[in-house]
């Protein structure tokens, strides 16, 4: 075959024949895609389930795979084309970086489809979803660490097909140890942030989708990157903050070991009110909401004061989110239940009048 090529070739004029050797590999290249997607769709249509590991390799390989393809089948048909040396040196070495910068990419690709598989296998969706937010808290920092380490090895492997980059490479060899001193003092938080991030993804004092309370402050952890961590702010305004700031500060983690959480609301009454008839009442509410998870219900007198009495209302719920809705749901009936049947229980204040004798004393 490789004969036959090479005969056909010396009957035809150069340029002719290199430029039916491009648009060969362009036309095999898009006439391999365009019977394999077909397929590979056809066969993914069968799967009636929201995911489909067949969609996820569509979706992610669909582009690169337009231009990986002809370069392969180019690269294998370079040796057939009719070249001066330097002209076919300068192709052989293009042909070389573009492919290595498709693999790169073609890997960072495979990580994605098996992020999406993870994705659909640890569903974060469901109310209990502490095992699920571990492992793509982690997930998600190697994924990052990986893509990242993939960019500087292939920039790398471009730069050593360079003979006067592999020199400059040897020169800066040399001083190394005097480089080194000065890129360890200038990067001293950048390292600090990555080592911190690598104790965050695998100790786990946040992980993804945890609601936390930092820097006063309540949100949910949107993103961990290798040196910073978005926190998504209830009013929809992001905190960013440094990794190691969770290495080195207090804050608050409402979901370190699971999403149940208490809600607390304080109501300050006169001394009058029967306890009783609030603690039936707030039962009664809490019964008729679906927020409430059935754990805890209890109503005590927490403090008294010179003209009020505390009141805590205290109840379970399978997140914060649901605690906030439930404890203004609590906060405002009780109100009108008090305000309905004991509205001389409110907080109020006395003055009391001493009467005054015929002589004015």
């Amino acid at each position: 075959m490789m004969q036959y090529l090479q005969d056909l070739s010396h009957k035809m004029p150069y340029w002719v024949w290199n430029i039916a050797i491009v648009l060969f590999s362009i036309l095999i290249g898009i006439l391999i895609k365009s019977i394999l997607v077909p397929i590979v769709k056809h066969q993914s249509q069968k799967q009636e389930a929201t995911y489909s590991f067949i969609k996820s390799i569509i979706k992610h390989f669909n582009k690169i795979l337009t231009v990986f393809i002809p370069i392969l089948i180019f690269s294998a048909l370079l040796p057939l084309m009719q070249l001066t040396a330097s002209t076919r040196l300068i192709l052989s070495k293009t042909t070389e970086i573009l492919i290595t910068l498709c693999f790169s990419i073609v890997i960072i690709r495979i990580l994605r489809v098996s992020e999406d598989y993870l994705y659909h296998r640890f569903d974060m969706s469901k109310e209990n979803n502490l095992r699920e937010r571990k492992i793509r808290t982690q997930m998600v920092f190697i994924r990052k660490l990986l893509i990242t380490l993939i960019v500087i090895i292939t920039i790398a492997i471009i730069l050593l097909n360079f003979e006067s980059m592999r020199k400059i490479g040897a020169g800066l060899l040399t001083g190394v140890g005097i480089g080194g001193i000065i890129i360890g003092f200038a990067a001293q938080k950048s390292l600090g942030n990555l080592l911190a991030g690598f104790q965050i993804a695998f100790t786990q004092p946040i992980r993804m989708d945890d609601v936390l309370v930092v820097e006063g402050e309540w949100g949910k952890v949107e993103e961990i990157n290798l040196t910073y961590v978005v926190v998504n702010i209830w009013d929809k305004r992001r905190l960013v903050l440094p990794i190691n700031y969770f290495i080195e500060k207090p804050f608050q983690n409402w979901t370190r070991t699971t999403a149940e959480i208490l809600g607390t609301v304080f109501i300050y009454t006169d001394f009058t009110i029967p306890i009783e008839n609030l603690r039936q009442q707030l039962t009664e509410l809490l019964k008729q909401n679906r927020l409430w998870d059935g754990k805890v219900n209890v109503l005590q007198v927490t403090d008294l004061r010179e003209q009020t009495m505390e009141i805590r209302c205290l109840m379970s719920c399978r997140n914060s989110g649901q605690a906030f809705d439930l404890r203004c749901y609590i906060r405002e009936e009780m109100i009108n239940y008090i305000k309905t049947n004991f509205p001389e229980a409110l907080t109020k204040t006395r003055i009391s009048f001493n009467s005054i004798n015929d002589k004015g004393v």
